[in-house]
């Protein structure tokens, strides 16, 4: 013992009971160490490789030091180090493209993938589909003094389960409304085949093309495919009453017209399924109050239908099917 004025303080022995004491829980704490250090070093063994085990516990060797830690995930708490090749994610929330294979973590996603990348394919000259759809085009033609035009191909629309989704939405709210007298509403929402004529300027569907382009603002039947049509308003009803709407035709010679001479080089022609719903005539003056009773607008009759010109108030109720690629007589010597 040694005194310090009023203060004693007492040396103990390594081995006195106490020290004992303390020394065996140290002893406890450092093997409880090396067990969970030991644990630890088995689990990252069997991930890494590059952990060795020694006396006193586990140690990395000098090749764990240039380990790639960017392909692994640590813990910032227990410092744990995880392989994430390792855990695979839930098959439900793999979404794959059944087109290129391309995985998606959502739905959604894969969606804008497929009506970006995949919205059309071409329709081959054996296809049974190809020849139904211009025997439609050239039937509707109704110039027969003039040269006819060259069909460069044909493309199928690939619409989106949620683009469909919305026609249908548009047939059911026409159903609904129906009346008795309007057995055809009633029936399919008055379902149409009409015609929308617009430009080209992009090498869609070319060389197995399936992609829309790019561009900004983008060529007119890209914007159609990707964004749907837009209510505008044409000159061919006039002030009859017509607010907007998107506008479709009942032969593909008509449409073309419509979209007027300054359109150059080549043009797309979409072949729709249109909800015409309950018509209303541009000659018809109905009571403002009803004029939300109906679904679209019908213009002048023509040779090929009481329908030729008619305007949808709901864009979402025109479902592009088919798109002929062609070229007319005026425009062949553009190229």
């Amino acid at each position: 013992d040694v005194v310090h004025g009023n203060t004693r303080v007492v040396h103990r022995a390594d081995n006195s009971p106490e020290s004992s004491t303390v020394g065996t829980g140290s002893g406890l704490l450092s093997r409880k160490k090396t067990v969970t250090e030991g644990g630890s070093s088995s689990s990252s063994k069997s991930l890494t490789g590059s952990v060795r085990s020694s006396g006193n516990g586990s140690s990395f060797s000098s090749s764990s030091r240039s380990m790639q830690f960017r392909k692994l995930s640590g813990c910032y708490e227990c410092h744990a180090i995880v392989d994430p090749s390792r855990y695979t994610i839930p098959r439900s929330t793999i979404c794959v493209c059944s087109q290129c294979g391309e995985v998606f973590p959502k739905m959604e996603s894969l969606e804008h993938h497929q009506a970006v990348r995949h919205a059309v394919s071409e329709l081959g000259l054996d296809d049974s589909g190809r020849n139904i759809v211009e025997i439609i085009f050239k039937s509707s033609w109704l110039k027969k003094d003039l040269p006819i035009f060259t069909v460069e191909r044909i493309l199928k629309v690939h619409n989106t389960r949620r683009t469909i989704q919305r026609f249908e939405e548009c047939r059911d709210a026409v159903k609904t409304r129906a009346t008795a007298t309007a057995s055809r509403c009633a029936a399919d929402g008055n379902e149409l085949l009409r015609f929308h004529c617009t430009t080209i300027s992009c090498s869609l569907g070319s060389r197995n093309s399936t992609a829309l382009c790019s561009a900004v603002p983008g060529c007119g039947v890209c914007t159609v495919i990707r964004h749907g049509f837009q209510n505008t308003k044409s000159d061919g009803i006039g002030d009859g009453g017509v607010k907007g709407g998107a506008w479709t035709t009942a032969s593909s010679g008509r449409a073309h017209d419509c979209l007027g001479a300054d359109a150059r080089g080549r043009r797309a022609m979409l072949v729709c399924r249109v909800i015409a719903g309950k018509v209303k005539r541009v000659e018809e003056h109905a009571p403002p109050e009803e004029d939300g009773l109906y679904d679209s607008v019908a213009g002048c009759a023509g040779l090929y239908s009481n329908l030729e010109e008619l305007y949808v108030y709901n864009p979402r109720a025109i479902l592009p099917c088919f798109v002929v690629i062609y070229k007319t007589p005026e425009t062949l010597h553009h190229f």
